[in-house]
Order: C-alpha cells, then sequence, then structure tokens
C-alpha cells in the first residue's frame, strides 16, 4: 500500500496499493537512515530473499523494486500490489539469494503471476485484503526455501524483517545492500482498528523511528523456528494505520501461515498437467 507516486502526502502513498511493489509493490516499506527506515545491512546470508525490479512511468518512477520470498525451487511469495497495481510495469526477472539490489545471486526470468482471488487494494484509507501473490520462475534455482511457519505467533514473539526499500520515508531512497530490523509480532490493538486480524499481522520495530516502507512490500518477515532456522512469518503489505509515516510505524503484513494453504493449493494446481493459465504470464 505504499504509493509510487512521490511521498510527499501520506494519502497519496496508501491510495497506490502497488507501491509497496516500487509503486506497486511497497519493497520500499523503510523510512530515515538506512533502509527499512533506520534499518542496518544484513548481518548474514538469506538464500531465500528475492527482489522484483520494477518501474510506474505513469507516477515517474523510472526505477524500483518489491520483495518476495523463495518459498519454492521455482516459486516466489510477495504481495498482490507488486504485480497487480495502477501503471506497474514488471522488468520481468526477480533476483534471488543476494545482499545487493542489483548484482549477486540467481536471476530469472518471470514465467506466471498467481494473484490471491480475493485481492482487493486499499482506496488510500483502508488496507489492502488479501494481499499476496505467487510468481513462478522458469526455471528452478539452487538457493534454498524458505519454510512457512506454522503459526504467526503470539503478540509479543521476535521477529526481523528485510527489504530493499527506501531508507527515507520523505523520498525514494533505495539502498544497494539488503537491509534488516529487528521487530516484534504486535498486538492487533497496536494498529488500526480492524487492521490486523488473523490474515494480517500488526508489526511493531525495536528500534526508535524504524520500519518497512516504499519498496520493501511483498518482501519477508521471518522469526525462528525450534530448530533455530529462520521461518516466514509474514509479507509486507502496507502501513498498520493510515495518514502515519513509515518511520513512525507501525507496519501491517500478510499472514503467511494464514495463506499457507492457498499457497500449496496454488504450487499443486500449476504442477498437474494441462495446468490451465490463472492470472497472466510474462511475454
Amino acid at each position: 500500500m505504499f504509493s509510487l507516486k512521490p511521498p510527499h502526502r501520506r494519502t497519496t502513498h496508501l491510495a497506490v496499493a502497488g507501491a509497496l511493489a516500487v509503486a506497486t509493490c511497497a519493497t520500499l516499506m523503510t523510512g530515515s537512515a538506512s533502509a527499512i527506515v533506520n534499518g542496518r545491512d544484513s548481518t548474514q546470508s538469506y538464500p531465500f530473499m528475492a527482489s522484483i525490479p520494477e518501474s510506474a512511468p505513469k507516477h515517474g518512477i523510472d526505477e524500483g523494486n518489491c520483495g518476495a520470498s523463495l518459498i519454492a525451487p521455482q516459486w516466489v511469495l510477495t504481495a498482490a500490489h507488486c504485480v497487480k497495481g495502477d501503471g506497474l510495469e514488471l522488468e520481468g526477472i526477480v533476483r534471488i539469494g543476494s545482499d545487493h539490489r542489483k548484482s549477486g545471486g540467481t536471476v530469472r526470468k518471470i514465467d506466471r503471476t498467481v494473484v490471491h482471488p480475493g485481492y482487493v487494494p486499499g482506496d488510500g484509507t483502508t488496507y489492502n485484503r488479501n494481499d499476496v501473490a505467487l510468481v513462478r520462475l522458469d526455471r528452478p534455482v539452487s538457493e534454498t526455501p524458505v519454510r512457512i511457519a506454522r503459526q504467526a505467533g503470539l503478540p509479543g514473539t521476535s521477529t526481523r524483517i528485510l527489504g530493499f526499500g527506501t531508507t527515507v520515508d520523505t523520498a525514494f531512497a533505495f539502498p544497494e545492500r539488503l537491509q534488516e530490523l529487528e521487530t516484534r509480532r504486535g498486538a492487533a490493538s497496536e494498529c488500526a482498528p480492524g487492521y490486523a486480524d488473523r490474515t494480517r499481522l500488526c508489526t511493531i520495530s525495536r528500534v526508535p523511528q524504524a520500519m518497512a516502507c516504499f519498496g520493501d512490500s511483498g518482501g519477508p518477515q521471518v522469526s525462528k523456528g525450534r530448530d533455530g532456522r529462520w521461518e516466514l512469518v509474514g509479507v509486507t503489505s502496507g502501513p498498520g494505520a493510515p495518514g502515519v509515516p513509515c518511520s513512525e510505524g507501525p507496519g501491517l503484513y500478510s499472514s503467511a501461515p494464514a495463506y499457507a494453504p492457498w499457497i500449496a493449493g496454488t504450487l499443486r494446481n500449476e504442477r498437474a498437467p494441462h495446468a490451465a493459465p490463472t492470472e497472466s504470464r510474462t511475454p
């Protein structure tokens, strides 16, 4: 829900659901000092981290991106508004497993996008609903996918968000190095009334004046499983309250566990022979 238009008005940011996808793929969910607004350079390798280059010339954005998570050798999970938004133009590729926005990792072409059938973009004062989409790559990759958590965890659960989004919430300033931020699962009451529920997670930063922002959309929110491995908890969707700058939080995330049945069903159907096209195929 981070707008692709110049960030001079928060209402504008919320209006373009594709903003998280760099004008429709809010991979920009950051805010002020070092990306992911007051985040820090990544401290380890995240082989499942993916980025989707895109632009929105209609809104004056020539270069942007959205985040995504590798959940299977040939599939990444992202936000619906990152692949389906007003004036959004995807470059047709996905970069997987790199801690740099424009280099490294494995690059694959986009073969197909599958948007959740219940996706409804926000209208400028409301949140995106069912803001998840799957992107099939033209070929599998060797990077290790992240597993989807069985549960999102109780309020207070420690999480971490990742992204290549803008480092300031008043402009588009994308970092080259992957950013991370320590966060926690917030209570529903910490987001605007009605924003957080079974499918939407309220996310609170553990660092002052920090949160995901424009360009971070679609990216992962992860937590440590019992075996110490990262598990996917959420998908960056937008701000957790209307009219609030990114750096002031909270953030709103689609719950990955809540959509696990749809994800599993989609991947199963796509593996079936003679599967009918589900959404769109990149030329």
